[in-house]
């Protein structure tokens, strides 16, 4: 009989990634003051202290009261999502939980220091990346996993 949920599984995920989200945020907010930066891949990867109070490029800057709620909204979201849609299938758990990890880790911050630590500076073929962390890289990764997921069940229906 196939498995329903992988929770052992999906909670490891979560819990590893919210570790390295908190312990790197933590790493920088303690050894850095903010605009400190050190070139870790010339031309390509600094490690940059930075600050937040919005959204994805500063976005909403200063809204707490708005980003409490849509996080509550989403995380208990993601959960019915999780138990209702991804019922044996493996993939689509890890993606809920890199989303579900992601968002408690930017919550996290939002809620002890009304600003989220970003430090991971990118310049990609000369675009200048807005900086970012463990938990927003989480949140990405697991929306494109979604999105392969769901592209692929699309498919299986199709054939």
């Amino acid at each position: 009989m196939k498995r329903q949920y992988y929770l052992g599984f999906t909670l490891f995920i979560t819990v590893v990634v919210l570790l390295l989200d908190q312990l790197t945020k933590y790493i920088i907010a303690t050894t850095m003051r903010v605009g400190d930066s050190f070139e870790v891949i010339p031309h390509f990867l600094n490690i940059t202290s930075h600050r937040n109070n919005g959204a994805a490029w500063g976005i909403l800057s200063g809204k707490m009261s708005f980003f409490v709620i849509v996080t509550l909204i989403i995380l208990v979201l993601l959960i019915v999502f999780y138990l209702k849609e991804a019922k044996g299938n493996l993939f689509m758990q890890i993606a809920l939980s890199l989303l579900f990890s992601g968002a408690i880790g930017n919550f996290i911050d939002r809620l002890l220091h009304s600003e989220v630590v970003d430090f991971i500076d990118t310049n990609i073929f000369g675009y200048d990346f807005p900086i970012f962390n463990i938990a927003d890289s989480s949140l990405t990764i697991g929306v494109l996993l979604i999105i392969i997921a769901l592209i692929k069940d699309i498919n299986r229906k199709e054939s």
